[in-house]
Formats: structure tokens, C-alpha cells, sequence
């Protein structure tokens, strides 16, 4: 389940991890980003003009000059989620004009980059300066070919409600110097639908639809949950000026919705679609992948039928006298009752802690434990579980939150056992260890070990490094042994293990349904095939499928789960093949930790020494 890049990528939010837009794109990338601890504290460069005094120097001052001068300044948001709260008055400006200025700076960015040698750079600096290159020719990418500022609707919504929940999450300062900021936001938001108005052109039906279908959740979130969040602010003019900027913010989202539902839904006939040439590219620079389309598809298909094959072989030794169908029905129904769900989780906790000390399969590096609470309103239609860390150069505020999207209220009995089952005996052992331990809470908490990473390091990372490090500690764990240390039985371990497979086969159906929605590699395939193979070929119920397929639209790479997996158990088992008797597993995780978020390519050449094919 995704982290989310909010930024997200969260991400959130999600990052998480999708980029649907140039804005979200950073705000995703920076959940990827918050994986790296604040061991840091900025310091703003002197004015300087660049000077021949060799490329190390040269690389450094302009990675220094894109983050004040790019980076946060056409997303000030992510300032905000970063740590850096200078720009915690600023919202990101949402106007064509300001994606032809974000376009016309990175182009510059990459032409003063291209002049550096890279081989003239040490290791560790060659690999940011590919990392860095490769980020900014992404933004490009998102900016003038994919276009999202003109086909997603929900990125305005959900983009300014990110932002002030930024804002409200933690205590970084006191609650009226907050509320101030919260303000100054706030008066800036009516004008970004002003924009969106103007910037939307025959988006995506399916863009509009998720738009319509979380405005009720950000509509929700001003009228309840900000002045929740700052009910301990004392400031009377603060607290004058908010109930005017709030009121005009609900305001300003319920105008959207009505327009987004008489206006541009009737008009939305635009293609999600990247097309192959732009698929290849977005994955080249996002995950440093260049396996060409085909050969990848095959990849995920041969995982997939491994997967469904084990899962039949492990479900006939629980019942043989059931099809693996009828084992998956029955194991939906063995989950919590959704008020107790959270509390589940977290029961999970200490048990994963213990394995993970007693078999020696990672240092973990802290002994506070994640938050765990219910996921924000505007990230509960495409997530249902999600780490939401501190930013790297959060000094003030260093909680981090397990999100849970918990079932609808509105949602009839049929449709909350159908999403419940997503929470099984064994999923949700494997979300638990996805998200916490040891995935990614894990590796947010080791990035206050490495206390030398670069700025590009902390504030750019690869979704097949931490969503990939995360999915294969849910297979690494059991193949340790752990669902035999908490069950109460072999039947239970069983179940367990076929929780696991079934995450497993959700992630298979991403990687296929990803490259076949989007380039049409393997076959095109519509909306509702690509929800038909959720069900069918991915084991999941219909709620899920449908909850998938709309993400996979934005979401175009989330294939990087199982690409970044595949791409860590090879690493790992060339490693040990190199080291022979030598190899300890611990050793290898807690080197990989250390080498920050970066493309799994990057680790390869850094741990084997050598260039080799990452899969």
C-alpha cells in the first residue's frame, strides 16, 4: 500500500507516488524525500557567480542554487513539508504563466548541469548529479508532455487542502504562529481555482470523476478539521482574520465542485494515457530504469504466475478440498470490525520488533514508534494505509503518522466487508510490515544514521527504492520465519502467508495493468479490463480493483513496487553469491539503509562495485 506521497506522496502521500502534476510532483517525490531525517540544518548560500574552481564545486553550488532557486520556489509547500518554514506563508502558484516560468528555469538548470563532467566527480557526487539531471528532465517531462496542470482537476483541491494540512499536522511552532501561516495560505487559495478554470482543456473523464468524488472530503476538511486543528490558537486578530479566509476557501471549493460537476465533466474526454515513448522516459528518470517495455512486462508477468502458483500450492495445503478462489473468499472475511482496526495495527507492533531483534534482520534505530491515526480526507480515495514521516530538515516536529483509511460510513454493509477484506489475518500483518516494521518507518528512522547525505539525497528519492524496500521486506520477513513466530497455529501461518501472496499479486496486477493501460505494450487495455484484472489475476476484491484502477490513471509508474522489490532480492542474492559464507542478511540491509533513497542502480554499482543489469 503506498506510502504516501502527500507528497506521498504521500507520498502523501503518497508519496507519494505518483506525479500527477508538476506541483504534486514535488510534493510526492519530498514524501520520498522525508524518509531522510533532519540531521541537517540549511544554511542559505551567499550570492556567488559560478567559477572554474573544478566540477565538485561547481555541482555543489548550482544543487545549492535548484533547491532555493527552483525546487521551493514553484512549491513552496514542500518547504513547508521539508522543514523549512520560511515559505510557510507561500502557496504554490497554480497559473499557466507560472508553468511556461517553472519550464524556462529547469531548461536553463539543465543546460548549466550538462556542462559539468560528471566523470570529473567522486562516486557518491557523479551519483547525485545523475539523480539531480534526471529529476529535473522529469519535471520537464510532467510540465510540457504529460501536462497534468491542464488534465487533473483534483490537483488543485487536493493540492491546496495538502497544503495546509502541511501546516496543522505537527507542532513545529506554536499553534497562533501556524494559524498566521495558515492564513496568509488560505487568502491565496480562491485564485488557484480561478486558474484551474482557465487551465483545464478536455482532461481525463476518470481525472474529473476522483476531483468530484474527494470534493466533499476537502470541503469537509475546512469546515472541520482545520479549526480542530488550531482550536488552541489565543490570537484574536489571527483568529478574526481565519474565520474569514476559511469561510472563503469553503466557499471557493464548493464553487469548484458544482463547476467540475455541470461544466467540465460533460467535457472530460481526454486520454490519461502516457504512450510508450513518454512511459519509457518518466521511468528512465524517475527509477533510473531503462529495461525496454516488453522485456519489463514479461518480468511482471512471470512474477505474477510465480505468485498465483504458490498462492494455489499454499491454499491447498490449508483445505484441498477448496480452489484457491474459494480459500481467497474465505480468507476476507477473517479481519477486525473497522472500529477496531487501528488498534490492530498496532497490536501488530511489538512482536515485529521482537522477530526483527532476535533474527538479526535489520538495526533498528529508534525505539519510538510510529503514530497511528485515520487518513486525511482528501488521501482516502486512492490509499488505504500510508507512512507520513517528518520532513528531512524537520527539527521542531519529528512524529511520524501511520495513516489508515477506514471504510466509508456512508457505505452499505455489502461494500464494508468487501473493502475489509483488503485488512485480513494475513494483509494486514503485511501492510503493518510494510509500513512500519521494518519497511518504512524503518527506513525513515535509519536516515537519522546518515548524517553526510547531500541535500539532493534528502530531498529527491526513487519510489522502487522505498516502495521496493518496503514490498520485499513483506516476502523477506516470512521467508525468515516470522509467520510461524505469531500465529497460533500451522493453519494461521498459512493464512498469513496467503495474505502475503495475495499483497503480492496486487502489486503483480499494478506492474501489468501500469505498462498495458499506458502504452499499450502486451495489449491495450480499457478501464474496466484493467479493473477485471485486479479481481481476476490479482486477487482482489471489487472495491480495491476499482480504488486501483483510478490510481493507476495518475499513477502511471506504480509499478515500482514489484520493479523495486525484484530489483533488491536480485542485489541481495548477487551479493550473497560475492560474499559467500561472509554474507549476513543484517549487514545487508542495514549497508542498503545507509546508502539513502536513491535508485536501486545506484546501491548496485556503490555495494557490488561493479555495473551490472538490475534485474
Amino acid at each position: 500500500m503506498p506510502l504516501s506521497f502527500t507528497a506521498s506522496i504521500r507520498f502523501v502521500r503518497a508519496r507519494v507516488m505518483g506525479l500527477p502534476s508538476s506541483k504534486l510532483a514535488a510534493m510526492r517525490l519530498l514524501l520520498l524525500a522525508s524518509l531522510a531525517a533532519a540531521a541537517l540544518v540549511a544554511t542559505p548560500l551567499p550570492a556567488q557567480h559560478l567559477s572554474a574552481d573544478g566540477a565538485p564545486q561547481t555541482f555543489h553550488f548550482l544543487s545549492e542554487q535548484y533547491f532555493r532557486d527552483i525546487y521551493f520556489k514553484y512549491s513552496p509547500t514542500s518547504g513547508t513539508s521539508a522543514g523549512f518554514h520560511d515559505y510557510d506563508t507561500q502557496l504554490e502558484d497554480y497559473s499557466a504563466g507560472a508553468a511556461k516560468s517553472e519550464a524556462l528555469a529547469l531548461h536553463a538548470f539543465e543546460k548549466k548541469l550538462t556542462e559539468i563532467d560528471p566523470s570529473a566527480l567522486d562516486a557518491e557526487p557523479a551519483a547525485d548529479y545523475a539523480l539531480l539531471l534526471n529529476y529535473v528532465r522529469l519535471q520537464l517531462l510532467h510540465l510540457e508532455v504529460i501536462r497534468d496542470w491542464e488534465k487533473n482537476a483534483d490537483n488543485y483541491s487536493s493540492g491546496v487542502t495538502n497544503s495546509i494540512f502541511v501546516l496543522m499536522e505537527r507542532p513545529y511552532a506554536p499553534a497562533n504562529v501556524r494559524l498566521r501561516a495558515a492564513v496568509e495560505r488560505e487568502k491565496l487559495i480562491p485564485q488557484v481555482f480561478v486558474e484551474a478554470r482557465k487551465n483545464l482543456k478536455n482532461p481525463p473523464k476518470v481525472y474529473t470523476e476522483i476531483a468530484i468524488q474527494q470534493i466533499d472530503g476537502d470541503v469537509s476538511f475546512f469546515e472541520h478539521d482545520v479549526p480542530d486543528a488550531f482550536k488552541d490558537a489565543t490570537d484574536p486578530q489571527a483568529k478574526s482574520d481565519f474565520a474569514k479566509s476559511n469561510a472563503a476557501v469553503i466557499a471557493a471549493l464548493k464553487d469548484y465542485g458544482a463547476w467540475l460537476k455541470s461544466d467540465l465533466l460533460p467535457r472530460s474526454n481526454g486520454d490519461f494515457r502516457y504512450g510508450a515513448d513518454t512511459y519509457r522516459k518518466a521511468l528512465a528518470y524517475q527509477e533510473m530504469v531503462d529495461t525496454p517495455l516488453d522485456k519489463l512486462l514479461q518480468i511482471g508477468l512471470d512474477d505474477l504466475h510465480k505468485n498465483q502458483a504458490e498462492f494455489a500450492r499454499v491454499a491447498k495445503e490449508v483445505d484441498p478440498t477448496k480452489t484457491p478462489q474459494q480459500e481467497l473468499a474465505d480468507l476476507a472475511t477473517v479481519h477486525p470490525a473497522p472500529a477496531k482496526l487501528i488498534d490492530a495495527f498496532h497490536a501488530e507492533f511489538a512482536s515485529e520488533i521482537d522477530f526483527i531483534h532476535s533474527h538479526h534482520i535489520i538495526t533498528i534505530p529508534t525505539e519510538v514508534q510510529p503514530t497511528l491515526e485515520e487518513t486525511p480526507p482528501f488521501m482516502r480515495a486512492t490509499t488505504q494505509a500510508s507512512m507520513d514521516p517528518p520532513g528531512p530538515y524537520e527539527t521542531h516536529s519529528t512524529k511520524a503518522y501511520f495513516n489508515v483509511t477506514l471504510p466509508d460510513p456512508k457505505w452499505d454493509a455489502k461494500q464494508t466487508e468487501e473493502y475489509m477484506a483488503a485488512f485480513n489475518v494475513g494483509t494486514l500483518i503485511s501492510t503493518s510490515v510494510h509500513e512500519a516494521y521494518p519497511g518504512h518507518y524503518v527506513q525513515f528512522a535509519w536516515t537519522h544514521q546518515v548524517t553526510d547525505q547531500s541535500k539532493v539525497r534528502l530531498l529527491i528519492g526513487a519510489a522502487t527504492n522505498v516502495e521496493g524496500w518496503a514490498h520485499y521486506c513483506e516476502q523477506m520477513m516470512l521467508d525468515e520465519g516470522f509467520a510461524r513466530v505469531v500465529a497460533k497455529d500451522d493453519r494461521e501461518a498459512k493464512l498469513i502467508k496467503l495474505g502475503q501472496l495475495q499483497d503480492a499479486l496486487l502489486r503483480d496486477a499494478r506492474f501489468v495493468v501500469a505498462i498495458r493501460m499506458h502504452t499499450g505494450v502486451g495489449g491495450p487495455l480499457t478501464l474496466e479490463q484493467a479493473e477485471d484484472f485486479f479481481v481476476t489475476e490479482g486477487y482482489q476484491a471489487r472495491p480495491i480493483a476499482e480504488v486501483e484502477t483510478k490510481r493507476g490513471t495518475s499513477d502511471a509508474l506504480y509499478l515500482y513496487y514489484t520493479l523495486g522489490k525484484l530489483e533488491i532480492m536480485k542485489l541481495r542474492e548477487d551479493l550473497r553469491k560475492k560474499q559467500g559464507a561472509a554474507f549476513s542478511l543484517q549487514q545487508f540491509h542495514d549497508d542498503f539503509m545507509r546508502q539513502g533513497t536513491v535508485p536501486v542502480s545506484i546501491i548496485r554499482k556503490s555495494m557490488l562495485h561493479e555495473s551490472s543489469p538490475v534485474l
